[in-house]
């Protein structure tokens, strides 16, 4: 009977996780709450995944003991990379001095590395140092180098089962995707459907963007697809799988609308988004090329950053207000599909354990 329980416990332990919607927390504001009433937030609102942009001791320090799963971006690659002993003080400083209070699951070696800049060359010897440093302090293992690409690293997108990297994105991949391969660690990817939309308006449907498309508006080799966001995604597969990267499990490291500032942004767009988006992951479907898979994804981001550099749309990708208040009404954990059929598949097991024994 004790026996019949825990693996009911693990396998619904399993699934939540799996499931549950992380939200990446960007910080640049100047009216934003203290880090401990942050963590506060997401837990409050059954958040159990976050990326920072940058190792801040006082939101590592107040997510000591918070069980929030941790994605920790580098955001240098050009000293991790020139000096191995940095690397090693860089982990030291930001990942031992807190590990295991906070439960780090992987470490971004810079994001979105813009592919002509100088910087490109540092991401793949920082990412290999980093390694290094945590191997030498036994975590190797249990705590993943990763680095956050994005869609336009893609040649081909389109249909998404001609998903490919351009040429001169192979050059940099090739080596990072050899060694996610070689260390089990993650494939990182932020997806936009905003961006490409706004790009592309007169091939893009809104409806297709948003989740709301009420028919099928692409079909590729049999695959069906109602939702620009799922394109994307398998996009990335077949890209990787073109390059050796088939069993990467990969990421969704952003994903997000704008509520104010510029074209199609509106809180109307941004709540029917973030919402559809939720629900779609949630439900354990997967995508087309990934029947069934659960896709990791983490939204972006917890609050509008006014301090945010760029276009007027960057600064209002926010879930919350700066005072905490929701903009839109998110379910982050539970409630699946899936989680149920596991549900009703362990009562089932547990009606005929006990059935067993009557008789």
């Amino acid at each position: 009977m004790a026996a019949i329980l825990m693996g009911i416990l693990v396998v619904n332990l399993f699934v939540t996780g799996a499931l549950s919607i992380g939200v990446c927390n960007g910080g640049l504001g100047d009216n934003l709450p203290s880090d401990r009433e942050v963590v506060r937030l997401y837990k409050l609102n059954g958040i159990e995944k976050m990326r920072i942009y940058a190792p801040k001791q006082e939101t590592l320090q107040a997510l000591r003991g918070s069980n929030i799963q941790l994605i920790l971006d580098a955001p240098n690659p050009q000293e991790l990379a020139c000096d191995p002993s940095f690397a090693l003080q860089w982990v030291q400083t930001n990942v031992m001095t807190y590990y295991p209070d906070v439960k780090f699951h992987c470490i971004a070696v810079g994001n979105e590395v813009n592919l002509d800049s100088n910087m490109a060359q540092y991401v793949f010897p920082a990412m290999k140092n980093v390694h290094n440093a945590l191997i030498s302090m036994g975590l190797g293992d249990k705590i993943k180098v990763s680095t956050a690409t994005s869609s336009v690293l893609l040649g081909v997108s389109y249909p998404p089962s001609e998903g490919s990297f351009s040429d001169e994105a192979r050059l940099f991949m090739d080596p990072i995707i050899k060694f996610l391969v070689e260390t089990k660690s993650p494939f990182l990817v932020n997806i936009y459907p905003y961006f490409a939309y706004k790009g592309n308006p007169q091939d893009i449907q809104l409806s297709y963007a948003l989740f709301t498309a009420p028919e099928i508006v692409v079909s590729d080799q049999g695959l069906k697809y109602t939702n620009l966001f799922d394109a994307m995604l398998d996009s990335t597969y077949a890209a990787l799988e073109k390059v050796g990267g088939s069993d990467l499990e990969v990421i969704v490291s952003e994903s997000g609308w704008p509520s104010y500032g510029g074209f199609a942004a509106s809180e109307e767009n941004a709540g029917t988004y973030y919402r559809n988006l939720v629900n779609h992951c949630k439900s354990g479907n997967g995508t087309p090329r990934r029947a069934g898979k659960p896709i990791d994804v983490y939204l972006f981001a917890m609050f509008d950053e006014n301090l945010k550099n760029g276009v007027e749309t960057e600064k209002h990708f926010g879930l919350f207000t700066p005072n905490k208040q929701p903009k839109y009404q998110l379910t982050f954990s539970g409630g699946s599909q899936l989680a149920k059929r596991v549900k009703e598949l362990s009562l089932f097991l547990l009606v005929l354990h006990l059935g067993r024994h009557v008789l």
